[in-house]
């Protein structure tokens, strides 16, 4: 098997080992405070250090609290990481809070205002499709 096969199929495992850890195995009372979303792993090489980057929908101070939790079940998660897969040696496992879906979220609203700001300047009439207009013009 290639190594690079070999390591992106380590990090799927870890990614489905450890999504099952956050719902049942981590009793951390912090970890539990938002919705956390397993976005991607990547696994080095040598299979001895993971990023787990995490989306985690709650208000900032529970967005902390959550990563607070995640950094001090680590350990915990490295070795039931090394157990359930059968792992010589678990990595070390380090998350990361993504704001990818935030900052989705935050341009989704930004487009959203410039289209009012458009529609009550009239550039555009409302409930119309200014992409569909664009096109109008052109021949079939």
């Amino acid at each position: 098997m290639a190594p690079g096969r070999r390591v992106e199929r380590v990090a799927a495992l870890i990614r489905k080992e450890t999504s099952e850890l956050l719902m049942h195995g981590i009793r951390d009372d912090r970890v539990h405070q938002g919705l956390i979303s397993i976005t991607q792993v990547d696994v080095s090489g040598d299979l001895q250090h993971c990023k787990i980057f995490v989306s985690v929908l709650a208000d900032p101070e529970g967005r902390a609290q959550v990563m607070e939790g995640l950094q001090a079940a680590s350990s915990f998660l490295r070795g039931e990481l090394g157990r359930r897969l059968q792992m010589r040696r678990a990595p070390e496992v380090v998350f990361h809070l993504d704001r990818g879906l935030e900052k989705g979220a935050s341009v989704l609203g930004l487009l959203g205002d410039l289209e009012r700001e458009r529609q009550e300047r009239g550039e555009i009439p409302p409930g119309s499709d200014d992409a569909q207009n664009c096109h109008d013009d052109e021949p079939s």
